[in-house]
């Protein structure tokens, strides 16, 4: 095998494993997050004022969770510095309600702070499906966005951690400041001020009204 063909034939195992793990996993991951409250809250919907209950409902959920956002700690290169810098006492994260977790199970967001090479990325997805719903994911950095300044050289080098889990949130930047950090984390409670109770379950990450939402789920079923 030709060292000039190793990029493309990682990059397309990588693909043909995901999308394996996909399909596998679709059907059961459908059934566990539909859960009773969900099917209870779109009942109650077709109420008349039914609305105004669920979205009561939804203001003081969406309320306890980004107020208290809780992200997993990813840090995989020189973004990872920055990001201690935001949590340390100058910019003071707990301010905000946000406390860094070392454990998936107790994490709602996960942030990827560096450079995701082709080893890490199965333990990044890995990781990721142990959070519990819902679960967001905030890319720091250029090279977490885009594979920064690796993409045309680094054969080892995943291009963009949105081929592994679905993104949330991008920061650009090389390395960004605390400051976009914040901003970032900013931005991210403003959708989880959007999530309600009543809406489909998420499938693999993607929330329905996505083009991809349909295929996904059909393919699951």
């Amino acid at each position: 095998m030709a060292l000039i063909d190793l990029p493309d034939r990682l990059q397309q195992r990588i693909d043909e494993t995901a999308e394996e793990a996909v399909a596998r996993g679709h059907a059961l991951f459908v059934k566990l997050t539909d859960t009773p409250a969900r099917r209870l809250a779109r009942l109650a919907e077709k109420l008349p004022g039914g609305g105004k209950v669920v979205g009561l409902a939804d203001r003081l959920f969406n309320m306890g969770r980004y107020c208290s956002l809780w992200p997993m700690t990813f840090g995989l290169a020189c973004c990872a510095i920055e990001m201690m810098a935001t949590g340390a006492a100058r910019y003071d994260l707990d301010r905000f309600g946000i406390m860094f977790r070392a454990t998936p199970r107790q994490a709602d967001a996960m942030i990827v702070a560096g450079t995701v090479s082709m080893k890490m990325a199965p333990v990044l997805e890995r990781l990721y499906h142990q959070m519990p719903e819902p679960r967001y994911v905030l890319a720091l950095g250029s090279c977490a966005n885009s594979g920064g300044r690796f993409y045309h050289d680094a054969y080892s080098v995943v291009k963009g951690v949105d081929r592994i889990v679905p993104v949330d949130v991008y920061v650009p930047g090389c390395p960004p400041r605390p400051e976009a950090l914040i901003e970032g984390l900013l931005q991210l409670q403003q959708i989880m001020r959007r999530d309600s109770i009543a809406e489909a379950p998420k499938v693999h990450g993607i929330k329905p009204g996505d083009p991809r939402y349909e295929v996904l789920k059909r393919d699951g079923e």
